[in-house]
């Protein structure tokens, strides 16, 4: 048996092109701000294919570059500016910033409804409280999208969440509880990790190790989701041995091309969502 591929790519375009028919219809153009501090390489690509996102189906984008020294103070009073201008229904600041900055002290300064990342602490707690207005982190939100296209009711399923950061690991364990799986969140000193990921009917892995989840930790006909990207030698490989693990999965993501394309499709959802929530409250 070989595992069917979960093509991010192809679900996100589908999202893409239904959020562009939506926002052309409506005649509306959803506002995104994009904070990038710093000239870090790999920042650089991810805002650039944002960027280039938000133009794709119709939403206008304001890029701001602050230099790599620039203070607290500085990111924050730009972040009051954006929170205050009534145009601009999302707020997004690229990480990692710079070590000189605290992201939590940083990100909690984005008023809540226009915080598409979905990182304020008020998100995380709806999210938990199931409350249908928070604003869920992209990836997670990604990941779910992409499981109930092939399975819409995970009552009673058993996933496992190798990975607890707080931009995947935890939110997905969150949603996951809330379609009623019995989670399981393992990390770096999980004892015994392969047996406790044998038993997942949906096994999501994000530790950022190549290659790090072999056919020996995949439960038969397991859906297999890798949020990992590592650049190697051989090219951009995920956390899972995708050779391997497809031969014991049903499904699988394939990496690139999996969960990242679906990343930035729900970023641009949450901009829209952002829109309509704040102009028709």
């Amino acid at each position: 048996m070989t595992a069917q591929i979960l093509d991010g790519k192809q679900i996100a375009q589908q999202i893409r092109q239904e959020l562009k028919q939506k926002i052309s219809t409506q005649c509306i153009t959803p506002e995104l701000a994009v904070i990038i501090v710093g000239n870090d390489p790999a920042s650089e690509i991810y805002v650039r294919s944002k960027e280039k996102a938000c133009q794709e189906v119709g939403i206008k984008v304001d890029t701001y570059r602050l230099t790599p020294d620039s203070s607290a103070e500085e990111l924050i009073n730009l972040i009051d500016e954006l929170n205050n201008n009534h145009s601009v229904n999302g707020i997004l600041v690229q990480l990692p910033l710079p070590k000189h900055l605290n992201p939590q002290e940083i990100l909690t300064k984005i008023k809540p409804e226009k915080d598409i990342d979905g990182f304020h602490p008020l998100n995380t707690g709806l999210i938990i409280q199931k409350q249908p207005s928070a604003f869920i982190p992209c990836t997670p939100k990604g990941i779910l999208r992409l499981i109930h296209n092939i399975k819409h009711n995970l009552s009673g399923l058993n996933a496992v969440i190798v990975g607890r950061s707080q931009i995947v690991g935890l939110p997905i364990s969150h949603l996951l509880l809330n379609e009623n799986c019995t989670v399981t969140i393992a990390h770096s000193k999980t004892q015994n990790l392969a047996e406790i990921c044998k038993k997942a009917d949906i096994l999501v892995v994000s530790v950022g190790k190549s290659e790090f989840i072999t056919k020996d930790y995949i439960k038969p006909e397991a859906i297999v989701i890798d949020v990992g990207i590592n650049r190697t030698p051989n090219g951009i490989k995920g956390d899972v041995k995708f050779a391997e693990a497809s031969e014991k999965a049903s499904y699988i993501t394939p990496v690139p091309g999996g969960v990242g394309p679906m990343t930035i499709a729900m970023l641009l959802e949450n901009t829209y969502e952002a829109y309509l929530k704040q102009n028709h409250s």
